[in-house]
């Protein structure tokens, strides 16, 4: 018999309770192991006092390590009081299954050293893709491979919102309060539409890839809050959609990793991700690019992930999640290579804003396209990387006639 807990009951601990009991003959059957979800762990068990497993609910984690689990589920998220559950349970020689990326992203070297130390397994595939098994694959399918980059829509919330405003024409606010009416974003969104859950999934994949330590911290993170109509009306008349991409990359044997909303042609496949899809690109040195694609939330997706984790344990698959890392990863800011990228301007007289922009970008290779606004004009413009960029774009906005100055990364 292995003996589950459960730390937390809500969308996902919920998922993982029913796909657990769904699969128990499966489980017995194949791999002659009773599974049993024995305790779950909730501030108020009064809750779900209706259940007829209420018994299970239990508000002290001290009486659920009593019961001497061999497996914890935690699906509480956030760091407190996460974080010291799941180290008591390592403590313990409790394997520990996670989709926390918040934690991994914060202390997972420091929990899987532990974790080593203590001979127990702590796994968290559904900690960056929710259902989309990526961790795995990027650790034992591609093993033989040197990863070069890592391109990935990694958001449900974003690019459901993205997705309303391109394909409805709708603003942000009101992407936004669809997107929480339907339950893919939080009554408070900061977390996804500032890119902080995206830079911390890039992390932990990140430092998966390269063998070293990558702190969310430290990478470049723009959001999607400032992107409104005009930006998406820009984009379409290049054929084109704005993604909110994590990325990262060796360049010149340096890493470049960050999240910000990108230009991507409608021919280019991550365009085809859209609403609550996710997508991961990795691109090895034999393999070349392979994508992952599918449902990177939910209730049943990510309790499908967890429940793979679930079973690697108990056909003793303890093989280290985090391998040794190297290093603390030196990440570069600003995007390091030749490329091209959308500008657009706001201002005064359109002639005046199209001589400003010649003037700067002279000799290059440029596009001006103007729209049905007499006061703004949006550009195409290639430039040998970011900072110079930013160099030219600072020029411009010392002139009295911009008001604003918006520009974005074309991909690829």
């Amino acid at each position: 018999m292995k003996r589950i807990a459960l730390l937390g009951y809500g969308t996902v601990g919920s998922g993982v309770y029913e796909v657990v009991e769904k699969n128990i003959d499966s489980v017995q059957s194949k791999f002659g192991v009773d599974l049993s979800i024995e305790d779950i762990l909730v501030r108020n068990k009064d809750k779900y006092a209706d259940l007829p497993h209420a018994d299970k609910f239990k508000t002290s984690f001290d009486e659920i390590m009593a019961s001497k689990p061999d497996i914890v589920v935690e699906v509480m998220g956030g760091l407190s009081p996460a974080y010291d559950y799941i180290k008591a349970c390592i403590e313990n020689g409790v394997h520990v299954v996670t989709a926390n990326k918040d934690l991994i992203a914060e202390h997972g070297q420091e929990l899987q050293n532990l974790a080593v130390q203590k001979d127990v397994a702590l796994l968290f595939e559904a900690s960056v893709g929710g259902g989309i098994p990526v961790l795995k694959p990027l650790q034992e399918c591609l093993g033989g491979n040197s990863i070069d980059s890592i391109t990935a829509v990694i958001n449900g919330t974003t690019n459901f919102i993205l997705s309303k405003m391109y394909n409805e024409s709708m603003g942000y606010e009101e992407a936004l309060k669809i997107a929480q009416d339907v339950g893919f974003a939080e009554a408070d969104p900061t977390s996804d539409v500032q890119g902080f859950d995206a830079v911390r999934k890039l992390a932990i994949l990140s430092s998966l890839a390269y063998g070293q330590e990558f702190k969310w911290s430290d990478m470049p993170t723009i959001g999607i809050t400032d992107i409104d109509s005009d930006d998406i009306e820009c984009v379409k008349t290049m054929d084109s959609k704005i993604k909110l991409l994590a990325y990262s990359e060796y360049i010149n044997n340096e890493l470049y990793a960050a999240v910000r909303p990108v230009v991507v042609s409608n021919s280019d496949p991550i365009a085809l991700i859209d609403n609550e899809f996710n997508a991961v690109i990795l691109t090895g040195d034999s393999v070349g690019e392979v994508m992952f694609i599918g449902k990177g939330a939910g209730k049943l997706p990510t309790a499908s992930a967890v429940f793979g984790d679930i079973l690697d344990i108990i056909q003793n698959k303890k093989e280290k999640s985090f391998i040794e890392l190297r290093r603390d990863a030196t990440i570069h800011k600003l995007w390091p290579k030749s490329s091209k990228w959308m500008i657009r301007l706001v201002g005064g007289d359109k002639n005046k804003l199209i001589q400003l922009l010649l003037s700067q970008f002279a000799g290059s290779e440029l596009r001006i396209q103007t729209s049905g606004h007499d006061n703004q004009i949006h550009a195409v413009v290639q430039s040998d990387n970011e900072a110079e960029l930013l160099g030219k774009l600072s020029s411009l906005d010392k002139s009295t006639e911009v008001d604003q100055i918006k520009y974005f990364l074309v991909y690829r």
